[in-house]
């Protein structure tokens, strides 16, 4: 069934249907509604990009998605540290305390199991790692383009599961 989107009035009632998605990705209701005025003021302010004759149900699920995912992204980057004296004071950081040694271990550990992947995969992964586009690699190394992107690949499954016999088992997932 085709929809249009003509007032502002005509978008808000989608609002109880949008509802049970929104307390599925919240699970709160005061955030179930914060999300939900987000998304109307987003579909409003987007009005001109909306189709008419498409899906708007999919088109405002996609938005309050999209919308859930940034916010969550932007609360990860913060952590909360706890001063141990009496006054009990939290404070919200943007910096995260690392650990150079843990940085140089999986670096070893990378280093490590990369040697032992054929060059044949780990000469193109390295190269999509540094940033080459599949087309630049695949010419610098005169490949076709899906031996390269197939390379790469393997090369990335390999590298997982020698990552995760090294018992490096986080890293290996966001390679």
């Amino acid at each position: 069934m085709a929809h249009t989107i003509s007032t502002p009035s005509s978008l808000a009632v989608y609002e109880n249907m949008l509802r049970p998605y929104a307390f599925t990705l919240t699970k709160s209701k005061e955030e179930t509604d914060d999300l939900i005025q987000d998304t109307l003021y987003r579909a409003l302010v987007n009005m001109d990009k909306f189709s008419d004759g498409t899906n708007i149900k999919g088109w405002l699920y996609t938005i309050m998605r999209n919308i859930f995912i940034n916010n969550y992204r932007r609360q990860k980057r913060f952590t909360t540290v706890r001063n141990t004296d009496s006054n009990e004071v939290m404070i919200n950081s943007a910096k995260v305390v690392t650990n150079d040694s843990e940085k140089k271990f999986l670096a070893d550990s990378i280093s490590r199991a990369l040697q032992q992947v054929s060059k044949d995969f780990t000469e193109p992964f390295m190269m999509y790692y540094q940033g080459f586009h599949y087309q630049e690699i695949s010419e610098k190394l005169d490949l076709p383009l899906g031996t390269v992107k197939s390379r790469i690949f393997v090369a990335r499954k390999e590298l997982q599961a020698k990552l995760k016999g090294l018992g490096v088992l986080n890293s290996a997932n966001s390679i």
